[in-house]
């Protein structure tokens, strides 16, 4: 084991962040090794065979192309829970579950565990999965325009044993079914596209060469297309007082949170993240 970490660090110095190649080595070895990362320090002395040494050479070869570790080791933690992920989601991140945490809290408070939940744009499922498992008795509806993302989230639903309705739509049709919903949702969620083309530049090469790009952007003009869209969807499936949760980029909170005013939604709150950047938006459906 202690040989692999070796290797792993002079391989891939110079690629990654020194922090990154830390927690990437064990993730590495927990996956290809089959144990847990406990079980790593306790046996730091064993041998690996030839096939797990195979295959660490050629996860190294991999990220040296930054292909992102998730997407080669097929698998990622969200939320304390396990998911697959491939190239046709996008890879869960830390930010999203403070949103599911906000979720569930305020679920919590107002008394509506039971109450049914639209997650637009699910992708892997990770927010819709989480909050199933967080609130067994609510009824979660996820839908997503992409039939191969839709696949990797039934996976993931059936490896965490929730039920949960998928439904394969594009929001944005101007064909779109309304009536596809025959029941008020107390929470729409969503995280929705939100990167403009003028950000690319900032953007690692993990992310623009590997992640959906249908998942990730918006025209430069367009940056609250979805949101807008989403919010219009609020209107007319929240229940009254129902409560809309966006994630969005730390660049368009305030956007976000004056467009839902203006739409007439009520107790607009932005919400910074663990790094106090504006992450989080939740508003209240009026009584139209």
């Amino acid at each position: 084991m202690q040989t692999a970490l070796y290797y792993l660090q002079e391989q891939l110095q110079g690629f990654y962040p020194a922090s990154e190649i830390k927690s990437m080595r064990y993730l590495i070895l927990e996956s290809v090794c089959c144990v847990d990362k406990q079980s790593l320090l306790r046996d730091k002395d064993r041998q690996l065979s030839a096939k797990e040494t195979e295959r660490i050479q050629e996860i190294t070869e991999e990220l040296k192309r930054f292909r992102p570790v998730q997407y080669i080791l097929g698998e990622t933690e969200f939320y304390g829970l396990p998911f697959q992920v491939d190239e046709n989601v996008l890879i869960p991140r830390p930010e999203t579950e403070e949103l599911v945490e906000h979720i569930i809290q305020r679920q919590i408070k107002n008394g509506k565990t039971n109450g049914a939940i639209l997650d637009v744009g699910t992708g892997s499922g990770c927010i819709a999965i989480a909050l199933a498992k967080h609130l067994p008795a609510a009824t979660i509806h996820a839908l997503d325009i992409s039939e191969k993302a839709l696949d990797v989230a039934r996976r993931n639903a059936n490896i965490n044993k929730v039920n949960i309705e998928f439904i394969q739509q594009d929001i944005l049709a101007d064909n779109f079914v309304s009536s596809a919903y025959r029941l008020l949702f107390s929470v729409i969620v969503s995280n929705p596209p939100y990167i403009v083309p003028s950000e690319k530049a900032g953007m690692s090469a993990n992310v623009l060469e590997y992640e959906p790009h249908q998942a990730l952007f918006v025209p430069e003009d367009q940056a609250l297309l979805f949101y807008e869209r989403i919010a219009d969807m609020g209107l007319k499936f929240l229940q009254v007082d129902g409560l809309l949760f966006f994630e969005t980029g730390c660049l368009f909170g305030q956007a976000v949170a004056g467009m839902l005013r203006q739409k007439g939604y009520r107790s607009v709150e932005l919400i910074q993240d663990i790094l106090g950047k504006d992450r989080i938006v939740i508003a209240q459906r009026p009584a139209i």
